[in-house]
């Protein structure tokens, strides 16, 4: 078996930058996901977006609504293709019965927060998380712009 290259790019293919602002992340699934062809070779350009997409729970199966997967000109030529159809996620029956109990209670939800690479399957790390409040946003993002500054101050004090 060949050893990983030292300038090989990253497995992950799209992150969901704005979940950590607007949510509290409680626990952590991995979910396979049923992809066509099309979108298996747009993913390997990179060309997806977890922007807006969330986790819907419907007849015991979990399904990724709202994700952006864009096709590429010369992959699905032969194929209308949706960019934002509904995809479904592969997960164990024990995992999908705890996301449920734990989405019937007050304010949870469950929103997807990567797609990566594993080995050669792509993958959806998806979350139970609850929303924020305002001034949580803003106490989140007052200690970040804080310890950026504790950074800048230890640099300057060290050279």
């Amino acid at each position: 078996m060949s050893k990983k290259k030292p300038g090989t790019p990253s497995n992950t293919i799209a992150l969901n930058k704005k979940a950590k602002h607007e949510y509290h992340i409680e626990e952590r699934f991995e979910a396979g996901l049923a992809l066509l062809g099309w979108e298996v070779k747009s993913l390997r350009a990179g060309k997806a977006q977890l922007v807006d997409a969330y986790v819907l729970l419907k007849d015991g199966e979990a399904w990724l609504l709202g994700a952006h997967i864009t096709p590429l000109n010369t992959a699905s030529t032969h194929v209308i293709a949706d960019p934002t159809r509904t995809r479904k996620l592969l997960l164990h029956a024990k995992e999908i019965a705890k996301i449920v109990g734990k989405v019937n209670q007050t304010g949870h939800t469950c929103i997807p927060l990567a797609l990566y690479w594993k080995k050669n399957k792509v993958k959806c790390e998806i979350a139970l998380v609850k929303g924020k409040k305002q001034f949580d946003k803003r106490a989140t993002e007052k200690e970040r712009d804080w310890n950026r500054q504790k950074q800048r101050i230890m640099r300057e004090n060290t050279v």
